[in-house]
């Protein structure tokens, strides 16, 4: 089991499309500093691939940070303590760049 790490917006880098390709069953992706900004809705349909076991988050503080509103619902938002917990809960944690 891996927790994915995405701190890009989609039109920063390729990270996020490169994860997707990536996440298997029983993985996390979380969302961070500029990745969150992929939790909103307009990019809802780029989630649509991912194995249904897998569980997705967004660091709040960021989002709130950043303004963001109207998130995709499927995004579960957690704290710093959530992320630490998050890593240690899964074997492996990949950051995408």
């Amino acid at each position: 089991m891996t927790l994915h790490l995405i701190n890009k917006t989609p039109s920063e880098s390729s990270a996020l499309s490169d994860s997707l390709s990536a996440v298997s069953e029983g993985d996390a992706l979380l969302l961070i500093e500029n990745g969150v900004y992929a939790a909103l809705q307009g990019y809802a349909e780029l989630f649509t691939r991912l194995p249904g076991s897998v569980q997705c988050y967004l660091l709040e503080h960021d989002a709130d940070a950043r303004g963001l509103k109207q998130l995709n619902q499927e995004f579960l938002p957690i704290d710093y303590d959530g992320f630490v917990e998050l890593s240690c809960r899964y074997g492996k944690v990949v950051s995408w760049f």
